[in-house]
């Protein structure tokens, strides 16, 4: 009798430990093909970050029996690698258009290349481009439209122009009756606030509003700001639902899971980039042509040294700087995280070249946002003395901002 028992029950075990298994296999392979029934988080501890876009739960129900139009690219991502995109359709959501920004809905054209309106080949839904003469939606882009969704992974930066699409994508429904919902994502620099703060004369694409080269915020937080402001056209404001990171804070690490842009490439790349983008503004590659994007700097007019690179052409940089010619500087490949905006290698640059009349051009000050950068570096003032003219803008916006944060700083 109890042979037969202990026979009974081990039969019983092995049925449901082959079931079991069987789900969790199941589980496995519909997550590998992006299946409409995946759960993208369900992995995720409570302590794990989750973006905006892994936050489905809140923005979904905002969705439904709604016209969709989708402001993203490459880094539109859920935590499962799903894009956006199909993670939506897949859900029934009644997607019409996407809209993609500098460097296309792939991510992997040139900076200031020109992106033409284009198909998505996967999903037959026409692509809007962002970028070229077409920065704005215009009203009959947005007709057919109740919500348009922003997801798009911000590097914290005042030039780097993901912030100056959301802006006029903002102005654009504002004045077109459209709603427009951020999925937020952490900001890799979120606990740097420095630089020098934009002034009003010098504003362009790569610097619409009078903040700091590093601002602070993630893009969540930065549309709650240009609302909050009315920073958009005669004062006006969207109808703004910014989806939040859950168990995020600003002093928390955070590596992105693809490239934001073609030429930062990696973590560090992304915590240099804006100290070494002021080099574009100047004779000095930032390295594009190579794979050291914005972890390299050099020239053919700085002297002779132990470090030299030379750039061809690459993914996203089809024609760069000093195209096959040697250029001397040097490596930061293995410099430690910067804390703030660093200008050391600017002026050391500054110093070493030869002939100073040709080391900035007139896109320097746009990228500075401000006259001041180059005039203080041309009269040879030190870098603690530079950045202590930085001190009351930076006070002022900080407490600018306070209304608009959603995440704890420490």
């Amino acid at each position: 009798m109890l042979s037969k028992l202990v026979f009974k029950n081990t039969f019983l075990f092995l049925v449901l430990f082959i079931f079991s298994c069987g789900n969790s296999v199941k589980k496995t392979e519909v997550s590998q093909n992006g299946n409409k029934n995946i759960i993208p988080n369900e992995k995720l501890s409570s302590q794990e970050i989750k973006t905006g876009a892994d936050n489905y739960v809140a923005y979904l129900p905002l969705l439904e029996n709604k016209k969709i139009g989708i402001v993203t690219n490459q880094s539109g991502i859920l935590t499962d690698r799903t894009h956006l995109v199909d993670f939506l359709l897949s859900k029934k959501i009644n997607v019409r258009k996407i809209f993609a920004p500098e460097h296309g809905f792939r991510g992997t054209a040139d900076a200031g290349e020109t992106i033409k309106n284009d198909k998505d080949v996967r999903t037959g839904l026409p692509i809007i481009s962002l970028y070229g003469a077409n920065k704005k939606p215009k009203a009959e882009q947005l007709q057919d439209l109740d919500v348009l969704v922003f997801d798009l992974q911000d590097v914290g930066a005042r030039f780097y122009t993901y912030i100056s699409t959301l802006h006029y994508i903002m102005e654009a429904c504002a004045e077109n009756k459209v709603s427009v919902i951020v999925l937020d994502r952490p900001n890799p620099n979120g606990a740097i606030v420095d630089g020098p703060i934009l002034e009003k004369e010098n504003h362009s694409f790569v610097g619409m509003h009078t903040i700091p080269v590093l601002h602070g915020m993630t893009i969540g937080e930065y549309a709650q700001m240009i609302n909050g402001e009315k920073w958009l056209k005669e004062g006006i404001q969207c109808s703004l639902q910014v989806i939040p990171c859950l168990n995020y804070n600003k002093s928390l690490p955070y590596d992105l899971p693809v490239k934001p842009s073609p030429n930062l490439p990696n973590a560090q790349a992304i915590n240099l980039y804006a100290s070494l983008c002021f080099f574009e503004g100047t004779n000095v590659s930032v390295g594009r042509g190579t794979s050291n994007q914005f972890q390299i700097y050099g020239s053919p007019y700085l002297p002779k040294n132990n470090y030299s690179f030379t750039p061809r052409p690459n993914e996203g940089a089809k024609d760069p700087l000093y195209n096959g010619i040697i250029c001397y500087g040097e490596d930061l490949t293995k410099i430690t995280k910067v804390k703030h905006l660093e200008l050391k290698w600017l002026i050391k640059a500054y110093k070493e070249t030869a002939d100073k009349s040709k080391f900035f051009s007139a896109f320097f000050t746009k990228l500075a946002g401000t006259k001041k950068l180059q005039e203080q570096i041309e009269k040879g003032m030190s870098e603690q003395a530079i950045r202590a003219s930085w001190k009351e803008g930076l006070h002022h916006f900080k407490e600018m901002r306070k209304p608009y944060l959603l995440y704890k700083e420490n």
